[in-house]
């Protein structure tokens, strides 16, 4: 693949997993990321383990399954920006830099003179991506902010999980830090944008993200829902506010996921239940109806499910366009075929472990594919390679940087 983004550079001051993450799509599409860390400790989620990922010899490195989700394609330089000389540093690279991601409090960066004001005066082009929990504005935007605390706030838990009363009710967070990874896409369209528009005024801009903002733009129907009618949606474990039936059923010996979108794939559907009467019974006979009789139409379905294996069901719905599947657990997501011809399970070379495996990018170009250059980094891997190849500074300087304990 030409790599559409081989001519743009960013400098990725973030650390955990929404600033990464852009950092990490950018370098996918063929960015050169070159990501700033602190020396002798790194973004915080090397730490986050285990597992770590072994060595040639099997044993366990500190490069966390963590840190090789959201670093791949990326170049490391360990660099204190405490100090005067690492600052420095920072305004040198940021001055041959297209973008900027950090996601330090509001005001952070500021305070070491590398806020998007300061680094506008050496590069008026750039494009500063800020990513915090709250944003830049606002009475809580000096609050720190982390994924599982925005997913409460935002209202993303109030509509996860089974409700009160039942078995396991009460609100619950999604299994992956959702909405650092959304944050993270969303960081990227911004910045791709701000990149389009750069083509046509030449000047950079300062991209304010907060997740809050994102959980609440993401919360789609349900915000809707209530926007339109006035109550707030609640939990509902499985099913879905808007469309029945489509939620989780146990058939004999497994769950399987029934999802019906419209009328003529219920009609299918109540064919190979043989309840083919269902489809014409006026409280039934459209999704409008079913949403308001759900409760008189569940039982019945979870009864006819329940009789059969999940295997026959899955099979005879397959037939006739009915969606359906297994819940699948994250080792046999590996195992589908359909994963593995998609190639979303790859292997890159790892100067520790020879080979680390990586999940592919799921962008892909008609007839050509990623050509990803690098694993993720080692702390460090990359720092006099940058700061000599791209700053042009030569042996007496990286001893100064050192003396100085920037490096």
């Amino acid at each position: 693949m030409n790599a559409p983004l081989s001519h743009i550079r960013v400098l990725d001051m973030s650390r955990v997993l929404a600033g990464p993450w852009a950092g990490q799509t950018l370098a996918d599409l063929g960015a050169e990321v070159i990501k700033i860390e602190r020396p002798g400790e790194g973004d915080d989620t090397r730490a986050w383990g285990p597992p770590f990922v072994a060595d040639r010899d099997g044993k366990p490195t500190r490069e966390s399954a963590y840190f090789l989700s959201a670093n791949r394609g990326k170049k490391s330089l360990a660099l204190d920006i405490s100090t005067p000389e690492g600052q420095e540093v920072v305004r040198k690279l940021a001055a041959v830099s297209d973008i900027l991601i950090e996601n330090y409090k509001v005001g952070g960066l500021a305070r070491y003179g590398l806020g998007y004001a300061d680094l506008k005066k050496v590069n008026p082009g750039i494009i500063y991506c800020s990513i915090t929990g709250f944003g830049q504005t606002g009475p809580f935007a000096s609050r720190a902010g982390y994924d599982f605390l925005i997913q409460a706030m935002g209202g993303l838990m109030s509509v996860t999980g089974e409700p009160d009363g039942k078995p396991g009710g009460g609100p619950q967070k999604i299994g992956v830090a959702l909405t650092d990874i959304l944050t993270g896409l969303y960081t990227t369209i911004a910045a791709l944008t701000a990149l389009a528009r750069r083509q046509e005024t030449g000047e950079g801009c300062h991209v304010d993200m907060a997740l809050l903002d994102v959980t609440v733009a993401t919360m789609a129907n349900q915000a809707l829902n209530f926007l339109v009618s006035g109550v707030a949606p609640r939990r509902m474990g499985n099913a879905h506010p808007n469309i029945v039936p489509y939620e989780a059923f146990q058939a004999s010996d497994q769950y399987i996921i029934l999802a019906v979108g419209n009328d003529g794939q219920f009609a299918r559907f109540c064919d190979v239940a043989g309840k083919p009467e269902f489809a014409a019974d006026p409280r039934y006979a459209t999704n409008e109806a079913r949403v308001k009789n759900r409760d008189v139409l569940l039982p019945i379905i979870r009864d006819l499910i329940r009789a059969r294996t999940g295997a026959d069901w899955i099979a005879a719905l397959e037939k006739v366009g009915v969606p359906c599947g297994p819940i699948n657990d994250v080792a046999q997501v590996f195992a589908h075929p359909q994963v593995q011809a998609r190639g979303m399970r790859m292997e890159l070379p790892h100067p520790l472990a020879g080979t680390v495996p990586q999940v592919a990018n799921p962008i892909k170009f008609a007839g050509e594919s990623h050509d990803y250059k690098r694993a993720p980094p080692v702390l460090g891997q990359h720092t006099e390679e940058v700061l000599r190849e791209l700053l042009g500074m030569d042996d007496a300087a990286l001893s100064r940087l050192r003396a100085a304990k920037a490096i």
